[in-house]
C-alpha cells in the first residue's frame, strides 16, 4: 500500500541533504563550541556561518539570532524572558485566539503570575480585527504576540500593518511573531514588520527535529529561562546542537535555492485538493481564508455529519496520513480554538480536516486522496446518517 503524506505542517520529512548534512558534522564538527582549541573554534565558526545566513534572510544581525530546541523553547523564551524582564514596566500582555499550545499555555501561566491577558478580535477567516487591537494598545500595554500563519486554517496576517500599527500607539511595546509555519515559505523581514522577537523551527521546512531559533533585537532585554554556562551571550546556557544547526541551515539553503518552484507547487497542490474535493464531495467547506488568501501549504476544510477523529483513521487504513487540527494539540478532545474563534459551528468543528503540502507531493497522489475520500466520506454518512442521504 501506497504511503500519502499529507500532514506536513505537523512536520516535514527531511531531505536526505539534511540527514547527510547533520551526519557529516555529528562526525567530523565534533568539537564544543566552546572548547578554545581548534575543534572547538570549527564548531564555532560552522555556527556563525548559519548565523549570517540566517540574519541576511531576516535583515538582523548574526548575533540577534538564538539557537533553541525549536519552536516551544523560542516562544516560551521570548514570552517569559522579556515579561520577567520588563514586569516592572507594564503588565499587560496581548494575544490573539489562534495562537499555537506553545503561545497560549504560556500567556496562562502569565496571568497567573498577575499579567493583565487581552485577547485580540478576529473574522470569520482568521484576520485580526484592526481598530479592536487599536482599542487594546496602551501605556500599559507590554507586549502583543501573533503568528504570522496559523497552523490551523493557513491565515496570513499582515505583520508589517500589525508591526507599524502597534508601534504607532506606543513604540515601547514589545511586538512577538510565531513564524514556524511562516520561515522559508514567506517572505518575512523583522525591521520592516518592526519585530522585537521571531520564533522558528527547523521541522516544518524539511530541517530535523530538536532544533529551532529565536532572533531577539539586540536592544531589548530577556531574563533567562537556563542557567549554566552562560552560552549564547548568557541567554541559552547549554552546549549548541551543532549537527542541528547545521541541518537548519542545509534545509534553509535548499528552501531558498528552490522557493521559486516550491512555494508554486504548494499553492497548486492546495487548489487542485481543494477543488476536487469540494466538486465531488457534498457537504463541504473550506475553513478560514480563501484558496488563494491563505498559506500556500495549509488547506482546511469539513466534511458535514462526521467526526474528524473517525475519518482521519478511515485514511489512515487507506496509507492516507492527515490531521484534525495542531499536531501539538491533537490528543486533547477539545474542540479547536481556532475555529471557535472563527465563529464555526458544532458541525464544522468536530469534522475538519487539515490537509498540508510538501515540495514531493504529486497530482497523482492527490487524485488518489480524492477518490479515497469519495468512498469513505459517502460510507461513514450512511452510518452517521442512518441510511438516509442528506
Amino acid at each position: 500500500m501506497n504511503e500519502i503524506y499529507l500532514d506536513n505542517a505537523a512536520t516535514t520529512k527531511p531531505l536526505e541533504c539534511v540527514a547527510q548534512k547533520v551526519y557529516e558534522t555529528m562526525l567530523q564538527t565534533y568539537g564544543n563550541p566552546s572548547s578554545l582549541h581548534k575543534k572547538g573554534i570549527e564548531a564555532e565558526n560552522s555556527i556563525k556561518v548559519v548565523s549570517t545566513f540566517l540574519s541576511q534572510k531576516l535583515g538582523c544581525l548574526p548575533e540577534e539570532i538564538i539557537y533553541t530546541s525549536g519552536a516551544t523553547e523560542s516562544n516560551n523564551m521570548a514570552l517569559l524572558g522579556v515579561c520577567d524582564a520588563y514586569k516592572r514596566r507594564a503588565n499587560k500582555i496581548i494575544t490573539t485566539p489562534l495562537e499555537h499550545p506553545s503561545v497560549t499555555e504560556v500567556f496562562k501561566e502569565l496571568e497567573k503570575k498577575s499579567f493583565e491577558v487581552h485577547f485580540v478580535k478576529v473574522d470569520e477567516q482568521g484576520y485580526v480585527q484592526l481598530e479592536h487591537l487599536k482599542s487594546l494598545l496602551d501605556d500599559k500595554t507590554l507586549l502583543v504576540s501573533i503568528m504570522h500563519v496559523n497552523n490551523e486554517i493557513g491565515t496570513v496576517q499582515d505583520i508589517e500593518l500589525l508591526g507599524q500599527l502597534i508601534k504607532a500607539q506606543n513604540k515601547e511595546i514589545l511586538f512577538h511573531v510565531d513564524a514556524v509555519q511562516s520561515f522559508m515559505k514567506l517572505p518575512i523581514q523583522v525591521k520592516k514588520g518592526k519585530i522585537d522577537l521571531l520564533s522558528v523551527s527547523a521541522h516544518k521546512f524539511y530541517g530535523p527535529r530538536g532544533v529551532g531559533f529565536l532572533y531577539k533585537n539586540k536592544n531589548i532585554r530577556m531574563s533567562s529561562l537556563l542557567y549554566g554556562g552562560g552560552q549564547q551571550k548568557n541567554i541559552r546556557s547549554g552546549t549548541e546542537n551543532v549537527p542541528g544547526i547545521m541541518g537548519l541551515y542545509e534545509a534553509c539553503k535548499y528552501m531558498s535555492d528552490h522557493d521559486k518552484t516550491i512555494i508554486p507547487h504548494f499553492r497548486a497542490c492546495k487548489k487542485y485538493l481543494a477543488e476536487g474535493i469540494l466538486n465531488a464531495i457534498p457537504d463541504t467547506f473550506i475553513n478560514g481564508p480563501t484558496i488563494e488568501e491563505g498559506a500556500p501549504h495549509i488547506l482546511n476544510i469539513s466534511f458535514e455529519n462526521i467526526r474528524a477523529e473517525v475519518l482521519l483513521h478511515a485514511l489512515e487504513q487507506k496509507g492516507v496520513y492527515v490531521s484534525s487540527g495542531s499536531a501539538c494539540s491533537s490528543h486533547k478532545k477539545a474542540s479547536s480554538g481556532t475555529l471557535v474563534a472563527i465563529g464555526k459551528t458544532a458541525g464544522h468543528l468536530d469534522s475538519a480536516l487539515r490537509f498540508s503540502f510538501s515540495h514531493d507531493t504529486t497530482f497523482k497522489e492527490l487524485d488518489e486522496v480524492i477518490q479515497i475520500l469519495m468512498e469513505q466520506v459517502a460510507l461513514l454518512r450512511r452510518y452517521t446518517l442512518g441510511g438516509n442521504k442528506k
